[in-house]
């Protein structure tokens, strides 16, 4: 439970510092024998910034349960 507890907080972290992220898609429009034709389309996946502050808190409370369990 510890280490899903960490992942949690760090992933929260992140979501807090990076609110989106961008990413580029190639797809293929047209094939005609030798000749290809692409299209290069950007997108962006973005949350909210609390999303990222539950993400954190959740971590931190798993890592606090998990140590008062082995104590």
């Amino acid at each position: 439970m510890r280490i899903l507890g960490v992942i949690l907080l760090i992933a929260g972290i992140a979501m807090i510092v990076f609110r989106e992220v961008n990413f580029t898609t190639e797809k293929e429009v047209a094939d005609l024998g030798p000749v290809e034709i692409n299209k290069k389309e950007n997108k962006t996946i973005g949350w909210p910034s609390y999303a990222g502050g539950i993400t954190a808190v959740a971590g931190i409370v798993l890592l606090v349960a998990g140590g008062k369990r082995k104590s």
